[in-house]
């Protein structure tokens, strides 16, 4: 393999069993090589060959690959350079999640299916999960963004759950409201209602019409309206609200509101 001076690399520090790797415009070539982890990744830009076992496939912009622990592959530009961003997650951690997805346990994980996507629908949940994890948001957000990218891309495989009743997920929900500057951790809110991470997601989001970490978001920036109009810094909100920063913040309120927290504070004062 040749060196790729354009490639990137980041572990995640919120949930370190997980790598991100960034190449852009690159022409590098890669010997045939396997990974102990699952790895996937979408092609931003250019066409190329992938080759997974005896399978040989023309791949483009768009298209996501798939490649399961073990699995033998390359993947080399066809012509000029390519872009692409591709996810490590180690495979026991990932096994944990899918029995929680699929509520089974006969086996210790669940192999893709197909050795590349092609679908808007699981770009996008994979593009959030990239987001999540480049901005070092919590580990509620990026758990939650991680079991949303498996449920659309083991869907066939996914059981079908029963959704749980208001009074256990009141108190999740309670749990949120009452400590909204921390960053919870969604096995512990699982935990509270007796649930497994996936199911609690399904569940809250079918009574409250957003996942637990969306209803987070909702409510800091709902509160921070107030403390706004109520001539507080917006440092000073970033903090007693739980965001990571003022950018996490500023960030969060203007895709809600497309208007920054300055100059929503400007009308008011």
């Amino acid at each position: 393999m040749q060196h790729d001076a354009s490639v990137d690399f980041k572990q995640s520090l919120i949930c370190p069993q997980i790598e991100l790797r960034k190449a852009w415009a690159s022409t590098a070539c890669y010997h045939a090589h396997s990974h102990d982890e699952f790895s996937f990744g979408l092609i931003d830009q250019g066409s190329a060959c992938y080759i997974n076992g005896q399978r040989t496939h023309q791949i483009k912009t768009g298209d996501l690959v798939t490649i399961n622990p073990n699995d033998v592959h390359s993947c080399n530009p066809e012509q000029g350079f390519w872009s692409y961003r591709m996810l490590f997650i180690d495979t026991q951690w990932l096994g944990g999640l899918q029995q929680e997805l699929f509520n089974r346990q006969d086996q210790d994980y669940f192999q893709f299916l197909n050795d590349f996507e092609s679908s808007r629908r699981l770009n996008y949940y994979f593009d959030t999960l990239v987001s999540s994890i480049e901005e070092d948001n919590s580990a509620l957000d990026i758990e939650s963004n991680l079991l949303s990218f498996l449920e659309h891309c083991f869907a066939s495989e996914v059981t079908p759950i029963e959704t749980t009743s208001l009074p256990v997920l009141s108190r999740v929900r309670d749990k949120l409201l009452d400590q909204i500057d921390c960053n919870q951790q969604l096995v512990e809110l699982a935990q509270e209602a007796g649930l497994s991470r996936y199911q609690l997601i399904r569940s809250f989001k079918q009574q409250y019409g957003l996942s637990p970490h969306a209803y987070l978001l909702d409510e800091r920036i709902k509160r921070s309206k107030q403390m706004l109009k109520n001539g507080d810094t917006i440092i000073d909100i970033s903090t007693r609200l739980g965001f990571a920063d003022q950018a996490h913040f500023q960030r969060h309120f203007k895709s809600r509101l497309a208007t920054t927290p300055k100059a929503y504070q400007s009308y008011f004062l």
